[in-house]
Order: structure tokens, then sequence, then C-alpha cells
């Protein structure tokens, strides 16, 4: 990759796991509008509905992470938080005319596997005591590799899990100490292999790079293991730097050891070499995974879909969010819960759902969320069709000349394509078409850096 155009395009961008952006949605969000919006979403739902858990407690800070979590070594705060979780659940379920189908349920964090098995054996039996599974459901977990046991992989086994991520980031020990996640290659190493043993169909690894002290040695030694292991998918992430947003962590190191530019790029190349190598196939920005792995199979039929827990084969209309911080997704709204976890609790004993914030989106708003998906799961938009036209077309593809000249996308008859030396830069080509972006550019950082 030409170092001119990392320097060109580096900039601050949303990575679209949502449009619009969080940042951008609307001040005068109406619960009641939102909720309204959900029951519609259940009824046009023939799919069924996806469910995203958020579980937000760690024993400690990693300091490379920008997720919502609360640090605590009592485990004492499990079984009122699970308790919660199916009081919201079944708030929701009162909205709805007849028993919920669930085609995918996913367990985020903080860390899954902080909890006892028996809790998380709780929170699943409560969810389904008042739902049915779908024909061809899927449900997964984020697993810590340090707490993972084999009793947590066992019952979840039998609840129905048969995805597993586990979180690696990097083996180098000067990474590990500096983003505090002091983890072996034998404890993943292990997990894994009680994973397979168990039965479970897809296993992931997620990577990050350009984390501090990062080198490409690093990258080497940490892809090098990994592949070894052979895990069905990789995530391999750039990481995000946004140090300004309170209670993220970022702060056990500085700038200066971040690798930036083109060093940050080298990373990612190296990495994504050794990966195609072992017979990986690229998915999006930042997947990988082996022939016949279900999201690269829906990459290729172009079926693939990005919500706010990424990539994803299977696209339901209906997400909901359950959980401190977690956001759900009725298509035409978003909806995310309060942050503290106080202010969680209160609403549910209130007997409200605990939404803070949202967005209902526009008619403009749903027709440029079409083309940034399309994009982000397709490398290529249209607009031929009246329903995908609209005013500012003219005014994105002048913005995009450079990106033209430079051979990073193509222009079609009424339509975009992103090129393969384009797809490093997918986030800026989205940027192009986020009209309220262009239209209100942040006087602070929101964003963390594109490549």
């Amino acid at each position: 990759m030409s170092p001119s155009f990392i320097h060109k395009y580096n900039v601050p961008g949303p990575r679209y796991t949502s449009y619009p952006t969080v940042p951008y949605w609307d001040n005068d969000f109406s619960p009641a509008q939102y909720i309204d919006s959900v029951r519609d979403a259940f009824r046009l739902s023939d799919e069924g509905i996806s469910i995203y858990i958020h579980l937000p407690f760690c024993e400690s800070m990693c300091t490379f992470c920008g997720c919502h979590k609360r640090i605590t070594k009592n485990h004492q705060v499990e079984a009122p938080y699970i308790n919660a979780l199916i009081t919201e659940w079944k708030l929701y379920c009162s909205l709805f005319e007849s028993k919920p189908v669930i085609r995918e349920l996913h367990l985020g964090g903080g860390t899954p596997t902080f909890f006892a098995v028996k809790n998380l054996e709780d929170l699943i039996n409560g969810i389904f005591s008042c739902a049915q599974r779908a024909e061809n459901f899927e449900m997964g977990f984020e697993g810590h590799p340090n707490n993972t046991t084999r009793p947590h992989l066992q019952t979840l086994y039998e609840l129905g899990f048969r995805r597993v991520s586990f979180g690696v980031q990097d083996y180098s020990d000067r990474v590990q100490r500096a983003i505090n996640r002091i983890q072996p290659f034998e404890n993943v190493s292990k997990v894994t292999a009680w994973a397979r043993e168990i039965g479970y169909t897809s296993i992931s690894h997620d990577l990050v790079f350009g984390l501090p002290f990062q080198t490409t040695s690093d990258v080497v030694d940490t892809v090098t293991k990994t592949v070894s292991l052979l895990p069905d998918r990789i995530s391999f992430y750039s990481y995000a730097h946004v140090p300004w947003i309170p209670g993220n962590g970022q702060r056990g190191f500085s700038d200066a050891d971040i690798p930036k530019d083109e060093d940050k790029r080298r990373l990612y190349e190296t990495g994504r070499a050794i990966f195609e190598t072992h017979g990986y196939r690229e998915i999006g920005m930042d997947h990988f995974a082996l022939t016949g792995d279900p999201l690269l199979e829906a990459a290729e039929n172009q079926s693939i879909h990005r919500n706010f827990m990424g990539y994803t084969p299977n696209r339901t209309r209906l997400l909901i969010g359950l959980g401190v911080s977690s956001i759900g997704d009725s298509w035409t709204g978003f909806g995310q819960n309060a942050k503290s976890l106080e202010d969680y609790y209160q609403m549910l004993e209130w007997g409200q759902l605990p939404l803070s914030k949202g967005h209902m989106l526009t008619k403009e708003d749903l027709i440029v969320r079409q083309h940034i998906l399309d994009l982000m799961c397709r490398m290529q938009t249209h607009w031929t069709d009246d329903a995908f036209y609209f005013t500012e077309v003219p005014e994105i593809l002048a913005s995009l000349s450079e990106m033209l000249a430079d051979g990073l996308v193509a222009a079609t008859p009424g339509g975009l394509i992103v090129t393969p030396e384009g797809k490093p830069f997918l986030r800026n080509i989205c940027m192009a078409f986020d009209l309220r972006l262009r239209r209100k550019r942040p006087d602070t950082p929101l964003f963390s850096m594109t490549v």
C-alpha cells in the first residue's frame, strides 16, 4: 500500500456498526416511539429475532478496551444482574402478541465467563421460559481464556451454544503488560481444545493489531500461534485509540507507544499474509474464515449483515439488546439502555424498559443506512432504483473524485464498487455517504483513526 495513500486518508472516522452513528443520534428520543417500532418490527420478523445480552463485569481492567464494563472481584453481583436481565426480557415479551422465536442469541461483555455456570444456565433458561428457538437458531458467547472453564463450555453447549469466541489480542509479554491482559498461549490452546472436544462447530479467536509496543515480529508470533490451533474464524481488529472517552481505561501508555500510519498498516498486512497462507479468506474489514464457515459463505452469496455485534451471517429485522448499555435495533429505530448499573436497576424497579437514549431513523437515514451496509458488506452500492437515490449523490461522487483517481473505488452505471486497493479505506468511502457527518463535522474527537 502506498504510504501517501495512508497519510492522505488516515483520518478519524466511524466503524459503521450503525447508521446514523451514535454521536449523531437525535436528542429528542422518545422511548414510547421506539417501543412502538419494536412492536412493528416483531410483527414483520418472519425470520425470528436476535438478542444481544451485555454482561459487563470484569475482574480487571484491560487498558486497550473501549467496551462498557464494571470492574469488580465481588461475584455477589451476578445473581441480581441475571434477575434484572430476565425482568427486562419479560418486559419486552409483554409487548408481543405471540411467543418470540429466537434466531440468534449472543452473550457479550465485559466478560461473560465472569459469571458462574449456574447463573448463566439460569439466564438462558429464563430467556427461553417465554420464547422458542427458530429451526436454524444460533447461539454464541465470548469467553476469556483465563477464566473459561470446561464446565462453562459443557453447560453452554448443552443449552444450545455452538459458537464461542476467545479474546486473544496478542501473545507478546511486553504488549500484554501494557494492556494489562496477561494471558499465556497455553490457556488459549487449552480452552480451544476443550471447545473442539465438546463439539462446538465454530471457534473464533479475536486478535488486535496496532496495540502499544506491538511490532511486526509480535504479529508474526501471535498469528503463527493462532493458526496452529486452526480456529474456524479469526477477527483481526484495528486497535481503536480513543482515550478521551470516559471509562475506557486507555491510560496505561502514551500516544508515542502506539504504531501509526504505515507502521500500523504493515501489522495488518503481515497478519493477513499468514492467514491466507494457511487457508483463511478475508471477509469485510477485519474478519477471516476457513472454507465452509457460515460467515464466509454469507459473504460469498452476499447475504452477510453488519450490526452492533459486527459482521454476522444472520439478518433479522429486530435485534433486542438486554443489559446495561446494550443497544437494540428495530431497523427503523435504535434504543440504548442506561450506562449506569444503578440507573438500569432503578428503571426496571419502576417497571420501565431501561432506555436512556436512541434515534428514530428518517426516510433519508434508511436510504443512507442501506448504502453504507451495502458498502460494508458487499463492497458495492447502487442507486439505479429510485428507492435508493437521494439528491446528494452527485455531491458524494464529487467528494470521491480523489479516491476514483487513486483507484480505490470504481464508478459503475448508477453505482460504485470498492476495489481491492480501496478495501483498507472502506470506512473513508462510507464517510462520503454519511450525510449527517458531512453536514456537521465534530469539533472534538469522536472516532478512532480509519487506518
